[in-house]
């Protein structure tokens, strides 16, 4: 057995397993086709309830977040190119860190290989076979050789030769009829509202940065993104194929007839690459199962959506955190009976709301007068606090709840656990610096530590982070965090009750195996 894990795949989700699995003290080899990491422009930045987990990890101010934690989007956002009045959330869940997909790759790279993982560039997949153990063969710079690991994760996106090679089907939906189109563009200073940001469009109107417009005949975005030159986006219906080279003149007339109206485009300025593309139809499909014998997939290898807002990567990192310490735990000896099948469970869930929101706004923003009356109609429920809550939670992935196995629990206990400040013995930390070495975190902030005693009576510390302290920001007392922020228990009582402190036991039994002192 050449090593525990081999990763298909050097993009993001695969990086990021890396990253997991090596603060697990698991070294994995990640084999990626690709020479060198790629420089194509793709996804522009991290959304929602993962940039949290990447502060988490300490990579939010590497990523270019800066050194004050991250900060919710209060304002406005959309859904389908429809206005979310967030000002009416007492909380936001909209989080945003925009950071090119280049970016991410190389710091995640660079993290990956600081904790230990190794990354093989310029290394294909050829053959993948199971027993015991996988075979894994692969042509590299210096020939074909065979790597024999006990687990392989699949993270090479859409056309993953990992999924083919294991027969897991890709069902979905294929949508033939879109045309996108996007170009890094310089714009006249003249047509920049200075104190909004705004694109001036003469005969049309304002369009708001990051902000996708719709009309009958088609839809536009501008994103000034920084650092790089703006990009502008259209997507159109029926438009008839080409195999031309996309242009400029390509773009200003797809702006045209969306639009209405001209926008003075000139080539983009700087170093490139820069992006002038032109994408046909758009797939929303997740694979049948994430798991097959020792074989895994995450990211897109596992699912993909036509929609904007990268919920692809968004999700592809999330898969990861959250196959990770149960991948380590099972190789080390400590993971209790299912807990790798949960993976699918709960990954697969989330994957299948994703595509809820795809396919909803896919339906919204299509061109017809039915759709128009629709539109009208959720206007109109837009103005509601409960449906801007609902409609943001799911596009930042906050509206996802795991089942614990405790169906009469603390309310928090299945959530992403909230943002906090801690007072220790040390001084105030905040709970994301609590949990970056990726183990699991009993916080007690009891009046008389009773959680962190029901822990040690019977060894559970052996291989649970405990912290004791106090904070004012939350009513919440005592919680168990999975490595992946998730809580597996909680109380809201100043001490906790023995049924509370039994609940506690069982999940760590449940998530983490039998503690060292229960064991005969």
């Amino acid at each position: 057995m050449n090593t525990d894990v081999v990763i298909v795949g050097g993009g993001p989700a695969g990086l990021m397993l890396a990253c997991e699995l090596s603060l697990a003290g698991i070294r994995p080899i990640v084999l990626e086709r690709l020479p060198e990491p790629s420089v194509e422009p793709k996804a522009n930045g991290l959304l929602g309830q993962v940039v949290r987990m990447v502060d988490r990890r300490g990579l939010f101010e590497r990523l270019g977040g800066g050194s004050v934690p991250p900060q919710p989007n209060s304002a406005y956002f959309m859904f389908a190119a429809m206005d979310l009045d967030l000002t009416l959330l007492d909380d936001s869940p909209i989080y945003a860190l925009p950071v090119p997909q280049r970016r991410l790759v190389e710091v995640l790279a660079d993290r990956a290989s600081e904790l230990g993982a190794e990354i093989r560039w310029g290394n294909e997949v050829l053959g993948v076979r199971q027993d015991d153990e996988v075979d894994v063969d692969v042509a590299g710079p210096d020939g074909t050789y065979r790597l024999r690991a006990r687990y392989l994760v699949g993270a090479d996106g859409a056309h993953s030769v990992t999924r083919k090679l294991s027969g897991i089907e890709f069902p979905g939906v294929t949508y033939d009829r879109t045309t996108t189109r996007s170009a890094h563009v310089t714009l006249p200073a003249t047509s920049v509202d200075p104190d909004t940001g705004a694109l001036r469009v003469p005969g049309y109107g304002t369009v708001r940065p990051f902000a996708p417009h719709r009309t009958e005949r088609g839809g536009f975005s501008y994103a000034p993104l920084p650092g790089h030159p703006p990009l502008v986006s259209t997507t159109e219906w029926d438009q008839p194929r080409t195999d031309a080279p996309m242009t400029l003149d390509e773009m200003r007339a797809s702006i045209g007839r969306v639009l209405g109206a001209d926008v003075p485009l000139a080539a983009p300025e700087g170093a490139g690459p820069h992006v002038l593309r032109r994408l046909f139809g758009g797939n929303t499909r997740v694979a049948e199962r994430f798991g097959h014998g020792r074989v895994f997939l995450i990211g897109d290898a596992a699912h993909v959506y036509a929609s904007g807002g990268g919920p692809g990567l968004n999700l592809g990192l999330q898969d990861a955190v959250n196959l990770g310490w149960k991948l380590a735990a099972e190789i080390v000896g400590h993971a209790p009976p299912g807990l790798l099948d949960s993976y699918e469970t709960e990954r697969g869930h989330a994957a299948h709301r994703m595509v809820m929101n795809a396919r909803a706004q896919s339906a919204l923003i299509a061109s017809g007068p039915d759709v128009g009356g629709l539109r009208d109609l959720f206007t109109e429920l837009l103005r509601d606090r409960n449906t801007v809550r609902r409609l943001a939670d799911l596009i930042a992935g906050a509206d996802v709840h795991y089942d614990m196995g405790a169906p009469d629990a603390h309310p928090l206990v299945g959530r992403f656990a909230p943002d906090m400040d801690v007072r220790t013995a040390a001084g105030t930390v905040r709970l994301a610096e609590l949990v970056r070495s990726a183990r699991p975190l009993l916080l007690d902030l009891t009046v008389d530590a009773s959680a962190a005693k029901a822990l040690a009576e019977v060894r559970a510390d052996d291989r649970i982070e405990i912290v004791t302290g106090g904070t004012e920001s939350t009513d919440v007392t005592a919680v168990l965090l999975r490595p992946d922020s998730y809580i597996a228990w909680a109380s809201s009582s100043a001490k906790p009750t023995a049924a509370e402190l039994d609940a506690l036991r069982a999940a760590v039994r449940r998530w983490f195996g039998e503690p060292v002192g229960s064991r005969p």
